[in-house]
């Protein structure tokens, strides 16, 4: 394990009251950071292509603030996790006609997906287009759904959750709810920047993928 040291202040601002939450896929991933959203009492929904019903009664199992809803009512949320396989991304985009006012946090991996097919563009470049007027954020992809859904405080510091985005704002605005959920976010730049170390290109990982840091105040 990798340990670092914080040298910046947490943020104050809690906006969890303001804003709501919503994990689109309730696979592992999904379930790890629904896991995350019930440790700390922030209410989420979670919703697939799927009936609600079907995945309910593991939702309501995690916390009772998970709750399961349809993916129209899902993508009503102020912040909205993607956290279905990557090529899925395209059918979740057409849920909305357009994504003006939303913050869509990629969590998915394109790995084994041929660059041409992305026209050269790093993954959540890609992802962008598709989520038409979105303010996209690359983040909670690096570590494997096992290391996600643990407690992020261990050894008196805190799991390190990696961001990306063009969008300055709309990175704050994570970090402050990643730090909400008890992770220390790092900012790594834009999506073709620092952001680049966090996304799989063909079947190569990009270098800060499966890095498991710890940071400590």
């Amino acid at each position: 394990m990798v340990v670092g040291r914080r040298s910046d202040p947490a943020p104050t601002q809690d906006r969890r009251s303001t804003m709501s939450y919503a994990i689109i896929g309730f696979g592992n991933i999904g379930r790890a950071l629904a896991k995350a959203f019930a440790r700390n009492g922030i209410e989420v929904t979670v919703a697939t292509t799927r009936d609600p019903e079907s995945f309910a009664a593991a939702a309501a199992a995690i916390g009772p603030k998970v709750i399961a809803k349809t993916l129209a009512e899902a993508v009503k949320a102020d912040v909205i996790f993607l956290a279905v396989r990557f090529e899925a991304h395209p059918d979740v985009a057409k849920a909305l006609p357009t994504w003006q006012g939303k913050t869509v946090v990629d969590v998915t991996n394109a790995y084994g997906v041929p660059p041409e097919e992305l026209g050269g563009q790093p993954s959540s470049k890609f992802v962008a287009r598709a989520f038409r007027r979105a303010r996209l954020v690359k983040g909670f992809n690096h570590l494997g759904a096992a290391v996600l859904a643990q407690d992020p405080a261990l050894h008196g510091g805190r799991r390190v959750v990696f961001l990306a985005s063009d969008d300055d704002e709309a990175a704050a605005q994570i970090g402050t709810l990643a730090e909400n959920l008890g992770f220390a976010p790092i900012k790594l730049g834009g999506l073709s920047e620092g952001g680049l170390l966090v996304q799989a290109r063909g079947k190569s990982w990009g270098h800060l993928i499966f890095k498991d840091l710890v940071q400590f105040d």
